[in-house]
């Protein structure tokens, strides 16, 4: 697994989990799931499956870093148990504009590039489109 509910204590009190997921590991492991969701949703470039699948020191440790700010995000959606908000929020922007950027391209993680499946030999490429910067003419 990616991430355990144990790693989460890295950003979270013992008792905050505790009290937010009613010493049920249901609700963090939901708050997992989803954050390494919403992050796949961004590394469409890269071999997710192999990204998560990850263990140990194999995994990047930046994103793991990130995965974590928002699964706690989530999890302490579920109930406000004593926590700063503010930054809660500030740390998942960051991780949501740290995925932005790797997802346009900007940045360059240290992940491993999707390859094409077996059987479907096409090469995988992105199409960038856009157009010239509006021209204003005055006369």
């Amino acid at each position: 697994m990616f991430l355990t509910v144990d790693e989460l204590y890295t950003h979270l009190h013992d008792e905050t989990v505790a009290v937010i997921s009613r010493d049920t590991e249901a609700i963090p492991v939901a708050a997992i799931d989803a954050a390494i969701a919403e992050a796949k949703s961004y590394l469409h470039d890269f071999d997710t499956a192999a990204i998560f699948s990850a263990e140990g020191e194999a995994r990047n440790a930046l994103l793991l870093l990130f995965v974590k700010d928002i699964a706690v995000w989530h999890f302490v959606n579920l109930g406000n148990a004593c926590i700063d908000m503010e930054l809660r929020e500030k740390r998942y922007d960051s991780a949501i504009a740290w995925l932005r950027l790797v997802q346009k391209g900007d940045l360059s993680p240290d992940l491993p590039p999707r390859t094409a499946e077996p059987g479907n030999e096409s090469p995988i490429g992105k199409i960038h489109f856009g157009s010239n910067p509006k021209r204003g003419q005055h006369y």
